[in-house]
Formats: structure tokens, sequence, C-alpha cells
């Protein structure tokens, strides 16, 4: 790989950004990037059932548009989510063990790869209906602004969500009541199987802000630090003026829509895949920071043994836990004051 020229965003994000952070967020896409092969291994020993869907190649996403995020800001996605659950603060294990349906993982084991819960971290899920959860990301903005409070929530669903009702419905709302919302299209081309530009009207997704006169933007999601440049100034708008952003980050999957679908299928070709990984997230944001004197290739390797090291820690947590008992069918069905329902109330 070619060493990459400092693009002017670059250089801005290099220049306003603590080394400290630079490097972590180098850390947070090897971490992305060995757990979510771990996860693909344990898939194939039958140790994570159901759906599984990795994040393999959009790393800077997640990565990128997490890092300008407070604590207390909402991070709520769609079932491609494992890695947004780890940067947001879950605990590897507790999400490892989730994976694997145990009593310890961050929704007890209920949940699987694509419900992933965290209240305390601000990770409102992984949700599995299509679009389903932009209108709760739309909700906890208006709490936001209801309350009072400049927490921001960052809402992250693929293209094929956006030829959904839901999301019209929502960005209509969230224009017209000015939400601090932040709506980011991981555009990886593909729904499932088929390319946007057979099922989309319009090939530019941001451009459907418009109808709702709401500021998007269209960036390259294979870039850390563009993804950083873009999402930080759409929540300084949505925390100083509380208005909503629509950006669609164009980005790519190494893998499979899930571990159901071939790496190519019938869709793409082995070509196709092979050189858009001539654009790995992780390489690119390397090489801008090794050509700016800001990490090495001895620092690329420790980093990237401490990433497999907490790998295999979470794996070996979620070996340890248990399986839910039969009573874990009864806990969590009624919220309270009507709940726990328990066998001995039936």
């Amino acid at each position: 790989m070619t060493t990459p020229a400092i693009p002017d965003h670059v250089s801005r994000q290099l220049a306003a950004t603590p080394r400290a952070q630079l490097v972590d967020m180098l850390y947070q896409m090897l971490l992305g990037r060995r757990y979510e092969e771990k996860c693909a291994e344990m898939y194939a020993l039958q140790k994570i059932g159901g759906f599984c869907h990795l994040y393999i190649g959009q790393e800077a996403v997640a990565i990128g548009a997490l890092s300008t995020l407070r604590p207390d800001d909402l991070v709520i996605t769609a079932y491609r989510e494992h890695v947004h659950a780890l940067i947001k603060g879950c605990d590897p294990g507790r999400v490892m063990a989730e994976l694997f349906g145990r009593r310890d993982g961050v929704s007890r084991g209920k949940g699987g790869s694509m419900h992933l819960f965290d209240k305390d971290k601000g990770m409102l899920g992984g949700h599995g209906i299509v679009g389903g959860h932009i209108p709760l990301a739309t909700g906890t903005a208006f709490a936001a602004k209801y309350q009072q409070k400049d927490y921001v929530t960052l809402c992250f669903f693929g293209e094929a969500a956006v030829n959904i009702g839901t999301f019209h419905e929502s960005l209509n709302m969230a224009a017209l009541w000015k939400l601090p919302v932040i709506y980011i299209v991981e555009n990886n081309r593909f729904g499932m199987g088929t390319a946007i530009e057979r099922s989309s009207a319009i090939y530019d997704v941001a451009q459907r802000a418009c109808a709702y006169d709401m500021a998007n933007e269209t960036v390259d999601g294979m870039d850390v630090l563009a993804i950083r440049d873009v999402i930080g100034r759409a929540v300084d708008l949505a925390r100083r003026e509380s208005l909503p952003t629509l950006i669609e980050a164009r980005c790519y999957r190494f893998m499979g829509h899930s571990m159901s679908d071939p790496v190519h299928g019938h869709y793409r070709t082995k070509e196709e895949v092979e050189g858009q990984k001539q654009q790995d997230p992780i390489k690119q944001y390397f090489e801008y920071l090794k050509t700016a004197g800001l990490a090495t290739q001895a620092l690329l390797e420790e980093l990237d043994r401490k990433a497999r090291a907490v790998t295999e820690q979470a794996v070996q947590f979620a070996e340890a836990s248990p399986e839910p008992s039969a009573d874990e069918l009864y806990q969590d069905v009624y919220a309270e004051p009507y709940g726990p329902y328990t066998r001995s109330e039936q």
C-alpha cells in the first residue's frame, strides 16, 4: 500500500486531537477487527447460534463517530453492532457471553448477536427489525430536548433502511421539532445481496434529507478521521442548536451480509471484494499516523497483541459463564410495577 498524502481533514484532526486519543482509536479499530474475526471462528465452532452479522471492513464508521461523544450521549443501531457496543464501553467478555447466549451477557443471554444493550453505557441496541429503531432514536432525542439536557443521540442503520417508512417519518419529526439526533447511514452498498442502485431511485442517500430541510453530508466511511471530522461537526450542531443531521458514510463490508452468506456470493465478485480491501480502513489510518510521525510498526504490533489478548479473555469469560436457567423465561416480561412475572404468580 502506497503512503497516502495527508488530506486537509486529516491534518485538522491530527492537530486537534491528543496523540493518546489517536493511538487509542487505532487500538479500537484493531480490537473491532480481531473481535469480529474471533466471532466468525466461534460461529464456525457452533459456540454462537442464530444470526451473526460481522463488521469487518466498516470499523472506521463506528470508531470515528463514537470518538466524538461524551459518556452520557446515546447510541442506537441495527444488528451489525458488536463493535459499536465495544466502543461505547460495553465489557468485551459480557458482549461475547451474550453472543454465546450465556447468563452473564449484556442482555442476560436473551438477545444474542443482534440485541446488545447496556443502558449504563448508553448503548441502546442492537435492533433486528430493519428501520425499526430509527423512531426510537428520534424519541431519545425528543426526551433530551423535553428534559432540557444536552446529550445527543447517534442512530446507525444501513442504506436499505432509507426505503422504510419510519425513516421518513422520523426525519420529518426530527427536523420539525429540532431534535439533537444524528442519523448515520452505513452505506455498504448491499442490502443483503441487493445493490443500492437496484433498490433506490436516488443513489446519493444523503440528499434525502433535503426533503426535510435537514443538514446532510456524504463522507468516506473507510477513513476514520473523515468520519470523526464530519460527525464531530454534526454532534456540535446537535448539542449547541438542537438540530438533526443525516450523514451518509460510504463503506464496504469485507464479509458476507451474515455468517450464512458467502463472502463473495452471487451478487459481487472476488475481484470486487479484493479491490475494496486495498482501502482497508485500519491500514489507511495507520499510514496516516506513521506519515505524521505518531505511530510505528512496533506500536501497531503491540496494540494488535493487546487486542488479541482482550479478545481471547472475552472468549474465556463467555465459556465460563453459565447457561441461563429456565426461570429466566419469566424474567423481563413485564415492566415494573407489573413484574417480574414468576412461576409462583401463574
